[in-house]
């Protein structure tokens, strides 16, 4: 089959390369690839690929396969699947707990915009507890993961800050229900009950500042690849007796199954909207990579394989 594999080139980030077909383990379905979307994630290590890495963690598709220990979907389904490896390519095994069935409402294109983002914030606002009446501050609030945070704590009652140097892009979150938008973490005014906090450097330290006295600070990420300096008695001037909690979104109770059917629910419903800002043919996942990492596409890049 044809997959997609990494050059640790920056002008050509992949390219097409003749694979085997994967064996599915017992407890994996084969999915028919139909569309795959790219998470900034996987962008940063495209930069140095270890051997044998093989990107792609949210597609949709079809089971041909179904597994053989006759867990998850059975026969031909629609689904969409979370593999940690492997989607950029034509078919792909997924494990049963990590797939979802898709309705014939939820497009492909949708299903593969919907996995580690969404996946990412409603996790998130699970670690950070009940928002309804709470004041949230979400920094690098304008990729997929901001995007599907601000429609989600909005809806459940959240009053949400959302920073973004983007004015498009700050509409589009105001839209979503954002209470504010500014441009700038040291504009936000606070104080916060919650700050969701996912790009590190300086943001950090100015987030926490903006804190509620025993508020609570959940770092998911760090966008700008530069480490954090805290200074301990910073937090005697606001953010006192606050907590400072590390977020991974694979670190959680509940089954990636549940909680994709959840948020293919919630897109059914109308109540999730996944932002699709590129749609294109996968053989143009090279140009479309360095679009990515020079911020040329506003919301998620989905590829589709014909």
């Amino acid at each position: 089959m044809k997959a997609l594999i990494p050059t640790g080139d920056p002008a050509e980030p992949v390219v097409f390369a003749d694979v085997p077909e994967p064996t599915p383990r017992p407890d994996e379905a084969l999915v028919k690839v139909e569309a795959f979307s790219v998470n900034r994630g996987e962008t940063f290590k495209l930069e140095k690929p270890g051997p044998g890495e093989r990107p792609g963690k949210d597609v949709a598709g079809l089971v041909v396969q179904p597994a053989a220990d006759g867990s998850g979907p059975s026969g031909i389904t629609r689904v969409v699947g979370h593999p940690m490896t492997g989607g950029w390519a034509e078919y792909v095994a997924v494990p049963t707990d990590a797939l979802a069935a898709l309705p014939d409402t939820v497009s492909v294109l949708q299903g593969a915009a919907l996995p580690l983002a969404g996946l990412t914030a409603l996790r998130l606002l699970r670690a950070a507890g009940p928002v309804p009446g709470r004041r949230v501050l979400l920094t690098g609030a304008s990729g997929g993961v901001g995007h599907y945070v601000t429609e989600l704590a909005a809806a459940a009652g959240a009053q949400v800050t959302a920073v973004t140097r983007d004015a498009e892009r700050g509409a589009r979150l105001a839209g979503l229900g954002a209470a504010e938008i500014v441009h700038d973490v040291a504009d936000a005014r606070g104080p916060y009950d919650v700050v969701l906090e996912s790009t590190g450097g300086r943001a950090l330290p100015l987030a926490l500042a903006r804190l509620a006295r025993r508020g609570t600070l959940i770092w998911f990420g760090q966008a700008s690849r530069t480490p954090v300096t805290l200074d301990f008695f910073d937090f005697f001037s606001g953010p006192e007796s606050a907590v400072i909690r590390h977020f991974h979104y694979l670190d959680a109770d509940s089954r990636l199954d549940d909680d994709l059917a959840a948020l293919v629910r919630l897109t059914d419903e109308g109540r999730l909207h996944p932002e699709i800002g590129r749609v294109t043919d996968w053989a143009d996942t090279a140009i479309t990579l360095t679009d990515l990492r020079d911020r040329r596409i506003r919301g998620k890049a989905v590829l589709t394989l014909s």
